[in-house]
This record gives structure tokens, sequence and C-alpha cells, in this order.
């Protein structure tokens, strides 16, 4: 990094607070404004703001990582969190769902599917206070991304530097509101894609493919270099029983562990959003509206798999020149550092770290919603006047980032801290978040007492359990949870039938509804089915889509030609199935 570049990464920093602040005065009108933009921007920059902030720098560091030490194999460990898969859940009827709720935060949706009475009360407690234990572990992620990440290219201390771009970014975060948040985002996005674009030149113009590359694989102590020919390293569909040694061994049975990884990423599907993904779908006009900003999100988020691809193969490129880098998290920044000019160099880092503060103002955001709407007006201050409420989501977007600060400086490893975010923790809370829409039995107290469950079986695991595999833990966190969930519904009393009937005719969910589904009449229950079986079959479409559509952008990178035919075509096929079994139904909802 010469002079040039760091006057262009401290330009955009300035430049982001800058648009934050603009939004000051709007985001201040009141709590709705702040947090949901008044439910009235357009879905364009609601899907541009949600592929903005799932770019985060550091899941891309991590992806990078998993393709460079693995290839194509590397995406399909991703599926685990880093594809992103609950974008074709969210596509077809998660999104809709949601936005139907018309509440401002996961919590407050309690109320709305289990009442207004103790146990929605207890559900709603519960999903405020695990949510905001969860976000202090996922801003300490974004904190250790961004430092590693910006230390080795600033050549500074990555505590430090993370520190002070935190800092600057709540800073503008906290005035701003999601009115600012979203509006950064889409400045974010033209500089995100201006690195896209010239790094996969230099991939494109600088890489001789090789028949064999040289790439290494982390051990519990040190690293492998390893030599793996290129077309095994690219193939589209990878080897399902691959050797692989030290820390990644349990990838051996790599058919399983995908299977077992579809199965984790469906029941996040199932399960709906959380977080700032949900906040944008809370925030859509209609049904109408929360479809397209998802089939945009995916269409842009398919890029970052280009970039992935493209930085994977130049860090690969560099160990047949150079020295082999061993510690596949810090790539991206070797790549930087080495194929970039002066000037340049600096719009990408600066591109980069848009997307790890997107994705960290956005998070910070959301969650700072939920102190606000689900702890302090229903149990503080009841009677809190606009201002009021908002001063305390200022006051909560700061404790919040404190918080994940001091946790941040316990870890060091971010591929270790987004494996449990991803499996361990995971597995504590998708059980009750998947039956809260299919099954009219589960009560406030059996989530309540599900999620308390899985998460105390997570964090055993995490402390006591350290070497337990993944899979073992999802299970473990995920079995205790489900247990809770049973014992709760079934030894407390139902949620009220007028609730469900309440929920059941506004969200429109598949799952046994029997209980409310009788009193409906037929003309009614003939509708519902027919959507929730149209929504069905388009799930069957939309995932091989995503999917697809992914894989597409990094074989462009790769220069696998023949897989480009292949996916393309089935892209096609799988384009023309959507079209006309899920948009054209949704081009006729254009009512609020």
């Amino acid at each position: 990094m010469q002079t040039a570049d760091y006057l262009i990464v401290l330009f955009y920093l300035v430049l982001v607070t800058t648009i934050g602040i603009t939004f000051r005065k709007k985001s201040s009108k009141n709590l709705s404004a702040y947090f949901l933009g008044n439910r009235k921007l357009p879905w364009w920059l609601l899907g541009i703001s949600g592929m903005v902030s799932n770019t985060d720098v550091t899941g891309t560091m991590i992806n990078i990582a998993m393709v460079y030490a693995f290839g194509t194999m590397g995406f399909f460990i991703e599926i685990r969190g880093g594809v992103v898969l609950i974008l074709a859940f969210l596509l077809v009827f998660m999104g809709k769902w949601n936005r139907r709720s018309k509440v401002m935060t996961v919590p407050e949706w309690m109320f709305f599917r289990f009442g207004k009475n103790k146990q929605g009360e207890m559900a709603r407690l519960v999903s405020a206070v695990s949510t905001l234990v969860l976000a202090v572990v996922m801003v300490s992620y974004f904190i250790i991304g961004i430092g590693k990440f910006a230390g080795m290219l600033l050549h500074v201390n990555p505590r430090m530097v993370s520190f002070i771009i935190i800092i600057i970014v709540t800073g503008y975060t906290i005035i701003g509101g999601f009115f600012g948040v979203v509006w950064t985002n889409f400045f974010q996005g033209f500089i995100i894609f201006t690195a896209i674009f010239y790094l996969g030149f230099i991939a494109f113009y600088q890489v001789d493919i090789p028949k064999e590359i040289i790439t290494s694989i982390p051990l519990e102590k040190g690293t492998q270099v390893t030599t793996i020919p290129y077309n095994t390293w690219t193939q589209l569909l990878p080897s399902f029983n691959a050797p692989v040694p030290g820390k990644f061994s349990m990838y051996a049975s790599f058919g399983w562990l995908l299977l077992f990884y579809l199965f984790r990423t469906s029941l996040d599907g199932f399960g709906g959003p959380r977080g700032y993904v949900a906040q944008r779908f809370f925030a859509a006009k209609n049904d109408r509206e929360a479809g397209l900003l998802t089939l945009l999100w995916m269409f842009l988020l398919s890029f970052r798999w280009f970039l992935i691809a493209a930085v994977a193969l130049l860090g690969i490129y560099y160990n047949a020149s150079h020295f082999v880098i061993e510690d596949p998290e810090l790539v991206l920044p070797q790549v930087i550092s080495h194929y970039l000019p002066v000037g340049l160099k600096g719009l990408v880092v600066a591109a980069l770290l848009g997307a790890a503060v997107a994705t960290f103002d956005s998070y910070v955001n959301a969650q700072a919603s939920i102190w606000v709407k689900d702890i302090y007006q229903l149990y503080c201050k009841p009677k809190a006047s606009g201002q009021q409420l908002i001063k305390q989501a200022r006051l909560a977007t700061a404790l919040l980032v404190v918080a994940g600060l001091s946790v941040s400086l316990t870890v060091s490893n971010i591929i270790d801290i987004w494996g449990w975010i991803t499996i361990g923790l995971g597995g504590g809370i998708f059980i009750p978040n998947v039956l809260r829409w299919y099954w009219w039995r589960l009560n406030g107290y059996g989530f309540s007492i599900g999620i308390f469950s899985g998460l105390v079986a997570a964090l055993v695991a995490k402390w006591a359990l350290k070497d337990l595999p993944e899979y073992y833990v999802f299970f473990l966190s995920s079995g205790f949870s489900l247990a809770g969930c049973i014992a709760g519904a079934y030894l407390t009393s139902a949620t009220p039938v007028k609730v469900l009937a309440n929920f059941y005719t506004v969200t429109r969910p598949f799952g046994f509804w029997n209980i409310v589904k009788k009193d409906l009449t037929i003309e009614n229950r003939k509708s519902i089915v027919k959507e929730n079986n149209k929504d069905l079959l388009s799930l069957l479409l939309a995932l091989p889509f995503q999917l697809s559509l992914f894989l597409l952008g990094m074989m462009v990178a790769f220069r696998r030609w023949d897989n480009v035919l292949v996916l393309s075509i089935i892209l096609i096929g799988l384009f023309i199935g959507l079209y006309f079994i899920w948009y054209r139904r949704l081009e006729k909802e254009k009512k609020p």
C-alpha cells in the first residue's frame, strides 16, 4: 500500500460516513423509519442492499480459503452457510410469509404466532435474548475478519485497524439508521463490482491454466502442501470419497457430509430468515416486491462466486512462481498485495472494506431493533416517546459493538468460529424456528424451552467437547432442542385457536394446521393448497437454479467451458420452469 492507496481508502471511509449522516433527519422521524425505512423503499434498493450485506469480507475470505484448498469441493462445503442457500426459500415463499406478518423484528413476530399472552411473551423474550447473544458472537466474527484482512494489507496491528474501522462504521450507522444503511450499501455495491470485474480481468489475462496446481491444506499444526490435477480441482461435481488430511479430515467422506450440509441448509431455509435478512422483507411493500428483491439479490450475489474463484486461482498461480501461501485465509490479502498496482490496490481494498462494513452496519442496525422493540419498549418503558426509542436504538447499537469488540479479543481463527456459528449455534435454534411455521401444536413455551435447550447444548459442546466433529455438535444441539420443543409443547396448554387461525389465514403456510383448516371455506382451503403446492414445486426448481447460477460464475473464472455449457443448459431449463410456475404468479400480486 502506497500513499495514494491510503488516501483512496480514507476518502471511501469519509464518503460513506457522509452518506450515512445525510439520512439522519429522515431516519429520526419514528422507529419504523429508523429500522425499516417506513416500508417505502423500492425493491431494487433492498435487493442491492441485501447482496452487498451478504458480501462480507470475513465470509469471502473463508470461501476463498475453501476453494483455494479444495477447488469446487470448497464451494459444496460452504453449502453449510457460505452459499446462502436460504435465498431459494426466501425467493419462493419465506420472503412473502415474513412480509405478511407486518412486524418489525423476528421476536415481535412471536406475538403474531403465539399471541399476546404469557406463552407469547416468553417466546418473544427468549427469542430476543438468544438473538442478542448470537449477535455479540457474530459482531466479533465480523471484527476479526476485518482486522485480519485490513491488518495485512495496511501493515498495522489487526486489532487496532479493526477497532478504528468499526468505530467509524458504528458512528454513521447510529446516525443514519436503516435509510443510511441501504443507501451506503447502494454506493458500496458499485465499488464492489469494480473490484470483482478487475480481479476477474487479471485472473483471465495473467493466469496460464496449469495441468497441476500446488495448494496447501491446514493441519492441526502447520500445513501440508499438496499437488492436485487442475481438472480434478475444478471438476463440476467433486469426488464423494476424497482423502483429506489434517484438521479437515472429516471431509474425507464428502458424499455423506454434503447430504448433511444440504439437510442443515434446508432446515435453515424452512426456518426462515433472521437479523438483517429478515429486516429487508419486513421492509418490503408487498409479496411481489419481496420476490423481486430476492431474485435480484440472488443474481447479484452470484458474482461473488466469480470473484472467489478468480482470487483462489490467482493464489494458485502465485504459488507456482513464488512461495506457497500456507494460510488459506490470507489468500485474498496476498493476491491484492501482489497483483494490484498503486491506486487500484486502494480502490479494491476500499471495495472489500465496503463489503465488510456493509454486512456489519446492516447486522447491528437490525439487532439494535430487537433491544428497542422487544425488550426496552415492552418491559422497561412501554410509554416511551418516539425520540426516546430512537435514542435507545443508538445506544443499543453502540453497546452491541462494544460487547462484540470484547468477545473478539478471545478469538483468532475465523474458520473455527464460523463453523461453530453455522453448525453448533445454528443446530440449537433451527428446530424451534422450523416447527413454529408448520406445526400448530408448538406453543410459546415449547419454542422457548427448545431454544434454551439447544443453545445450552451448543455452548457445552463448544467449551467441554472441543474435539467433537461439527456434525456431531449439530445433532447434539438440535436433538436437545427438539426434545425441549416436544416436552414444552405437550406439558403446557396449546396456543389459543383464535391466534392460530389468524396466523394461518394471514401467512398461509403449509404443514400441520388441520385444527384451523377445518373451519375455513372450501374455496379458501383450495386456494391455500394450490398456492402451497406451487410454492413447493417452485422450490424444487429454485434450489438447483441458485446452485447452478453460483457455480456458473466459478466455472467462467476457472475457464472450464465444458462445465459452463452444461450449467448454462441447466439454468435455461430451470429458468423457464420458474418463469411459468413462480414468476407469472408473482406478477399477479400487485396489492400491498
